[in-house]
């Protein structure tokens, strides 16, 4: 089931209405109402996945338990190593089984030698890198005595399963969800409202901003041999704007629906394409993901405290590993590795961590240096983009080239006029999160101080705009791939 299709649209407020009527009772039931319909919300995409989803959750469950309960430390190591290569098991035989066989295919195939390796002709489970990544954490943190593991099956199994972060995250950390969970809610209503206003927010970023730039993304990239460099270069521009409307905008309606129901997930974006170097770029963006592999990778590797060559090796180890987990191909790896390129000087020369506030913070404007680094940074990113949209990294390379070879005129009038719906939108989303770049989301406090008059009204024009400018066609979610 899509965020953004009419089935969500009627399920949302069924399970909105039986939650809210219920919430007299026991918290068990509030919560297993959760439970069966981020069940129901999860088969609906492939019932057959379900039952791999309860199996790993179960495991997890169980090895967290009896983790716990062991007496001693080789007892400790072998059932969390049991749930930690089962976990990474499933994500092998699911998403990289297949990119192994046909790598060492092709490696082979460079010395002379022909194989034809045996593939699996197998659907990757909506969903697994996010879930199988909620398991691990949870068992890791186990394992090093961070927290106690939950009894409670059905508390265990809505912090792994809760359908609004179910299939692209945030990725969740036990620490934070698991208490939430296990607290019984009462309605509130000031919180339903801003959940409502960020569900808003991600619907226009989107249908209107994501799913725009899709249809001219894809003419562009299936094309891009026989396109100018102008065409090009809006192609790998509406790229940037395409994957953070699409992926925020999940984001946003995730948090959004989840605070429906009193529940506060973590933060997921904070207005990354305002950042002034790549080191502030991602702190901002996929921060779950970010934040996961800097405290169970980056940080047991050693981190930034070891020495140069250490530093450099973590850093690439970090950024090679993020672009794997996104999908089984090289392209992938290529993006992560030009991230780690970019991160490199800013580690060097220690200045990594030199944005650490928010662009223009007292300020209504940005200033000249901070609008050249965040114009700047933007560019690298987008290149880096380039390589995670298209096919092969062939074509990444062929991309950037013909960009480069054959600009055109990046100022005809005529092109933008083409696309005056797609910069339209993009120039909303610009405006509004600038405006709202000290808040958690787009629209948070837009109007606050205002009377009730002047909010709806702006809501009003909102959901106008959503609904003239929108791309209805219920595109999937980018990440829903990985």
């Amino acid at each position: 089931m899509l965020f953004n299709s009419f089935s969500f649209v009627f399920f949302l407020p069924i399970v909105f209405i039986i939650y809210w009527l219920l919430d007299k009772r026991s918290l068990k039931v509030q919560n297993l109402i959760l439970l069966i319909a981020s069940y129901y919300f999860y088969s609906c995409w492939d019932y057959r996945f379900l039952f791999l989803l309860i199996f790993s959750t179960f495991l997890d469950y169980y090895t967290g338990i009896k983790i716990s309960d062991s007496t001693n430390n080789r007892e400790k190591k072998i059932w969390f190593w049991t749930s930690v290569l089962t976990n990474i098991g499933f994500l092998a035989i699911f998403k990289y089984f297949n990119f192994f066989a046909n790598s060492f295919k092709d490696a082979l195939l460079q010395v002379g030698l022909s194989v034809d390796p045996w593939i699996l002709n197998v659907i990757l489970p909506v969903g697994i890198s996010f879930y199988t990544f909620h398991g691990l954490s949870y068992v890791i943190d186990i394992y090093k005595d961070r927290i106690k593991p939950e009894i409670d099956f059905i508390n265990y199994s809505l912090f792994v399963s809760f359908f609004p972060l179910l299939v692209a995250g945030p990725i969740e950390r036990a620490n934070h969800l698991l208490p939430q969970i296990i607290k019984k809610r009462t309605f509130n209503y000031f919180k339903a409202v801003d959940g409502l206003k960020q569900i808003l927010w991600g619907f226009f970023k989107k249908i209107v901003v994501a799913d725009n730039c899709a249809e001219q993304v894809n003419l562009i990239f299936n094309d891009y041999s026989n396109l100018t460099g102008s065409h090009l270069a809006l192609g790998a521009i509406f790229f940037s704007f395409q994957i953070y409307g699409d992926f925020s905008g999940y984001s946003d309606i995730a948090q959004g629906t989840a605070r429906l129901f009193g529940i506060e997930l973590l933060r997921n974006f904070a207005f990354p394409y305002f950042s002034r170097d790549v080191g502030e770029f991602w702190r901002r963006w996929h921060i779950s993901l970010s934040s996961w592999f800097r405290d169970y990778l980056y940080i047991p590797l050693g981190g930034s405290k070891s020495s140069t060559t250490l530093k450099v090796r973590n850093t690439f180890i970090i950024f090679l590993v993020s672009g794997f987990w996104h999908g089984a191909n090289w392209t992938f790896i290529a993006w992560g590795g030009l991230n780690a390129l970019y991160f490199l000087p800013l580690l060097l020369l220690k200045k990594n961590r030199a944005n650490l506030d928010t662009v223009a913070a007292h300020r209504s404007y940005p200033s000249l240096s901070e609008l050249f680094n965040m114009l700047y940074t933007f560019s690298l990113i987008t290149i880096a983009w380039v390589f995670f949209r298209s096919d092969s990294i062939y074509d990444a390379v062929k991309y950037i080239g013909n960009m480069c070879k054959h600009p055109g005129s990046f100022l005809l009038f005529e092109l933008y006029l083409l696309h005056i719906k797609i910069f339209a939108a993009i120039f909303i989303l610009i405006i509004i999160e600038w405006i709202s770049r000290n808040d958690r989301y787009g629209i948070e406090k837009m109007l606050i101080k205002s009377s009730r008059f002047y909010k709806w009204s702006f809501y009003s024009v909102l959901l106008v705009l959503i609904f003239y400018m929108g791309n209805f066609e219920e595109t999937n979610f980018i990440y829903f791939q990985f």
